[in-house]
């Protein structure tokens, strides 16, 4: 054994704060010799020090008789008993040697005539110091317990106990090993290492066995600095390792999941000779199993064998605890079969981690047969096991298991602990039972367990996840009452659960409810807040939140930043969003793949194509490599709008990089093909995925099917549904409603109500966008009858609402039934269904067709009266309508009053008004508004390109009709015979013969003409 030594000089029997009492003054001999029991210098302290001495020779006279308790009942010295004749007692050098037990008997029975004077420091150190010297530690222990008690910094103790060793020569050393245990022993482990650093100063040196548990118990209440300070400290004063301090050095690593580290101690423990042993070997084995190092840990098993070293029952518990972990339950199972071969039985720990093992991977039936298997050795579950049961079939929601083994708890003679509760209570909260969870609390009361923190935050979690965030909110109250004090993650939980209800005042509430108590909200706290505001689209608030944030001082991290900016994407914001990827930026930092993700989701949709593909080349550039959601972003961006060469560019590039393309992405560009008409590319994509063993979606079906019915191929698209039943699939709403509306534009009306009768006998309901298609269907194809049967049905269900009514009025309006319009416009206003803007344009414009203006007029008047305001069709459908009934007075003024109001016209409005200007000549104002046209981006029809070349014609001016002639073709304007002969006539009877051949050559070219005609055909015709 490793003992103290004195090496050089001897300590100081100060300690530094005591020399700082004395500075610059001459310390007494005599008060040094009273930390060791002598007594100041002096006349009244010399008496003081004889009459002490006096009365303690009379007591150890005393003592050294066997029944000394009588004697010294009939003298009169316990009544003349002091702490200072105490001391002097048992300094006596033959009690202390021959009969130590006796001056610690002295020293109880002392007490209880001091009448409370507490003893002096002196007295404990003394006979610590004589109780070791004979090799009573347990009793040296429990003196030394009641020193530390006494209240005595650590200094002074040392001090004392130091300067008794001192006193007496061959004093055993064990004494300082004590010391350090006692205080270890008492939880004070920083105090434990202060004695070692102060021992240290004065060349002590507990033993080995001393700091290596000293060095364990760090290790385990995780005081990792003094940890690492004491192992310097052993290496500094040249003391060991052992093998058990290697053991102690290995397991600190690993609790860091330092393995190499620990890796490099085992490897130096046997350069340096000292032989690993079983226990060397569990450690690293327990080590690499905790940390799933398995490979590692059988390799060091497997060693084991080759040293001659057993496996023991820690050694496989160990590993059979490791594989547990890993979901390797089987294997684990293999090791219990291996250690009864070897004649060990597995403990405990084995069984209840093979259990807990197989119930986390969901296999109840087999972790019962390793209970079983357990009890068949001997060995009689505990709590630990029924919970780590219980714990799985609650994870299973299987609670009428729960119950099974409450009961077979209750017949072993088990009593469920709080674990047991809180996890019945996590369990029922699992299943959305929170009446049954508060039942399990209230009988967990009953039997006098106090429920601990777990329990609370178990049920302010399953309220706060199912929508009972006020209730859990109250829950805070009780903790309080209980002494248990809520802390800043309760609050956070809770205030997630307010926003997920979408209440923010009650979040608001909490908020300043946390202020109140004392609890100072985090990062985590401010993150749940502006995430819930994020998610109901406040995001100015949530901006705000970020901005108080910043201001208490808290630093808002990736999380704060990435929400926020998901949520300024969601509802369109991208200025924002990205002037809060630009703040995140300058903070420092980094944005991971799924904030570029929604910054470009947030782009495509807002339709900045050039901003998203931007921000995924920048995502690029900083080496943030996109995974196939944010390709599957980019490409169903441009696939929605039908930029199709780009996606599939983008595509191209995610296969380039070794990507995966999933069905949401082949279903992006099958759907984009179909909207194009591209639907050879479509069908080449869907056999591409199927070669690739992705099997198509409903959604990819439905948007074959779409693209289908609006390219007209009625077959194809009833095989491409067939193709869904065939795949094992469903048709969804969403299927039936695309059939049905493909069906009815094309005119298909028996086969959409054989498709809609299908989907409602399949339970799917129907709602009405199904009534309004089928409604226009049959409108379209003249039925009318149908048409108001299914009207009324959709009334009856209470589906009936503007858009129906729209939907029927278009269909009498465009077969002319303006009675059945009428009638049916003053039925919405009975049932109080307010008409909007396209009801009434509907039936103004049906009016204007009729030339029945002066009723269009009125209803243009009553509209705006009830406060509808006319848009530009409703001006456009009037203003035809007077211009083709000749009113162009009406019609022209009607116009200014629109440009007055602010209404922009478009490119109808324009060509109307155009042919009204050409109709009476003007052509000067019809050019004009050709130039305005054309500077608001928009294009003139044919119509009016005929109108203007008509005008040009009959004004003679037959050059500018030529050049508008052929600006019309460059639009895709194929001209009239009729026009192109008036313009070629045009010019040749007014002598430009070159340019009508030009024409003329133009003309034919472009088959315009046909191919055979010459100009002195077409002079000679007309």
């Amino acid at each position: 054994m490793i003992v103290p030594l004195r090496i050089g000089r001897r300590p100081p029997l100060l300690s530094d704060h005591g020399k700082a009492l004395f500075s610059g003054a001459k310390i007494p001999s005599l008060l040094i010799l009273c930390r060791c029991g002598s007594y100041p210098a002096g006349e009244d302290g010399g008496r003081a020090h004889s009459d002490a001495e006096g009365v303690a020779g009379r007591v150890c006279d005393l003592l050294s008789h066997g029944s000394w308790r009588p004697l010294m009942a009939c003298s009169d010295l316990p009544g003349r008993l002091s702490p200072e004749v105490v001391a002097a007692v048992l300094r006596h050098r033959k009690l202390r040697s021959s009969d130590p037990l006796r001056l610690l008997d002295f020293f109880h029975w002392s007490e209880s005539h001091l009448g409370g004077t507490p003893q002096k420091l002196e007295s404990f150190s003394s006979l610590a110091v004589s109780l070791c010297n004979a090799g009573f530690h347990g009793a040296a222990s429990g003196i030394i317990e009641r020193m530390i008690r006494s209240g005595s910094q650590v200094p002074s103790v040392l001090d004392s106990i130091a300067c008794n060793y001192d006193q007496n020569e061959g004093s055993n050393p064990a004494v300082f090993s004590v010391l350090i245990d006692v205080y270890k022993k008492m939880g004070m482990l920083r105090e434990s290492a202060e004695l070692v650093f102060l021992m240290e100063g004065r060349n002590l040196a507990p033993s080995l066995r001393c700091l290596n548990s000293l060095l364990k118990d760090l290790m385990k209440a995780n005081v990792m600095d003094l940890f690492w300070r004491i192992y310097s400290s052993m290496q500094a004063a040249n003391l060991g390792p052992d093998v058990y301090t290697y053991s102690i050095l290995i397991g600190a690593h690993f609790k860091a999941g330092d393995v190499n580290s620990a890796k490099r101690v085992f490897s130096d423990m046997e350069d340096k000779g000292c032989i690993s042993n079983e226990v060397i070997y569990n450690t690293m084995i327990g080590g690499f199993c905790r940390l799933g190092v398995l490979g590692e840990a059988f390799q060091l098993k497997k060693e084991m064998a080759q040293k001659g070293l057993h496996a023991d029952a820690f050694t496989y518990s160990a590993l059979v605890n490791g594989l547990c972990k890993n979901r390797r339950s089987e294997e684990a199972k293999s090791l219990l079969t291996e250690m009864s071969s070897l004649g060990l039985t597995p403990d405990i720990s084995a069984f209840t981690a093979l259990i807990d093992g197989f119930m986390q991977e969901g296999n109840a039936e087999e972790a019962f047969r390793v209970r079983d298997m357990m009890v068949a050795s001997g060995v009689r579950p505990n709590m630990i096991t029924f919970n780590n049961l219980i714990r799985g079939f609650c994870k299973m929601s299987r609670m009428e298991k729960v119950v099974e083994l409450l009961d077979e708890i209750d017949r072993m003679g088990w009593k469920p602990d709080v674990m047991t509760y809180n996890l019945i209570i996590e369990g029922h909260f699992r299943r959305q039972n929170p009446d049954e969870a508060f039942q399990i609390l209230e009988k967990m009361k009953r039997q006098n367990l106090q429920p601990n923190f777990h329990t609370y935050n178990a049920i302010v979690n399953g309220l706060c996840h199912g929508g009972g965030s006020e209730r859990a909110a109250s829950i805070l109250q009780e903790m309080t009452e209980q002494g248990l004090e809520p802390n800043v993650a309760l609050h956070t939980t809770i205030i997630a659960g307010f926003c997920r209800e979408g209440d923010f005042e009650g979040a608001s509430k909490m908020f300043d409810t946390m202020s109140e108590r004392g609890v100072l909200p985090d990062a985590f706290c401010y993150n749940a807040l502006i995430a819930g505001l994020c998610k109901a689209g406040k995001t100015d608030e949530a901006r705000n939140c970020l901005v108080l944030m910043r201001e208490r001082g808290l630093v808002p991290n990736e999380f704060s930043y990435g929400v926020l900016l998901h949520g300024f994407s969601k509802v369109g914001e991208m200025d924002e969003a990205d002037r809060c990827f630009q703040e995140m930026l300058a903070a420092g930092l980094k944005p991971n793949d799924v904030i570029y993700t929604s910054l470009v989701d947030g782009h495509c949709k807002a339709g900045n194509f050039k901003e998203a593909f931007s921000t995924f080349r920048s995502m690029l550039e900083r080496g943030i490599l996109p995974d196939v959601q944010a390709y599957s972003v980019l490409i169903n961006g441009f696939s929605k709008v039908g930029k199709m060469e780009e996606a599939v560019q983008i595509f191209s590039e995610l296969q380039e990089k070794g990507l995966n393309p999933d069905v949401f992405i082949y279903t992006a560009l099958i759907s984009g093909f179909g909207k194009t008409g591209e639907l050879q590319k479509a069908f080449q994509l869907l056999d591409e995925m199927s070669s690739k063993g992705i099997d198509p979606t409903v959604v990819t079906y439905n948007s074959l099917i779409d693209g289908l019915l609006k390219s007209g191929d009625v077959e194809k698209a009833k095989e491409s549904f067939q193709g869904i039943l065939q795949n094992g699939l469903a048709p969804t709403g969403v299927t039936y409603t695309v059939m049905i509306d493909g069906l009815c534009k094309l005119g298909n009306i028996p086969e959409a109500f054989f498709l809609f009768d299908e989907m409602l006998s399949k339970g799917i309901p129907a709602d009405n966008f199904h009534y309004n298609v089928l409604v226009a269907g049959c409108c379209k194809v003249g039925m009318l009858d149908r048409a108001l049967e299914l009207f009324d049905e959709m009334s009856s269900k209470g589906f009936a609402n503007t858009l129906s009514f729209n939907t029927l009025l278009d269909g009498f309006c465009k077969l002319g039934k303006l009675n059945e319009a009428n009638q049916l416009l003053q039925s919405m206003v009975d049932r109080t269904i307010k008409p909007n803007i396209v009801t009434y344009t509907t039936v103004i414009d049906c009016l204007c067709k009729a030339a029945k203006m002066d009723e269009a007029k009125r209803l243009f008047l009553e509209m705006q009266e009830k406060q509808v305001m006319p848009n530009a069709v409703t001006y456009t459908s009037l203003i035809d309508g007077y211009s083709q009934g000749g009113n162009m007075v009406e019609a022209f003024t009607l116009f200014d009053e629109m440009v007055k109001k602010g209404i922009v016209p478009d490119d109808i409005t324009y060509g109307v008004m155009i042919h009204a200007y050409c109709k009476v000549g003007d052509l000067a104002r019809a050019f004009k508004l050709h130039e305005k046209m054309t500077e608001s981006g928009g294009k003139l029809g044919l119509s009016s390109y005929e109108s203007l070349i008509s005008g040009l014609c009959e004004k003679g001016d037959f050059s500018v009709a030529s050049r508008l002639l052929r600006g019309m073709a460059e639009q895709g304007f194929r001209p009239r015979d009729e026009t192109c002969v008036a313009i070629i006539h045009g010019l040749h009877n007014m002598g430009y013969v070159d340019e009508a051949k030009q024409l003329l050559g133009t003309a034919v070219d472009r088959d315009w003409m046909p191919k055979d005609i010459s100009l002195s055909d077409l002079a000679s015709a007309l």
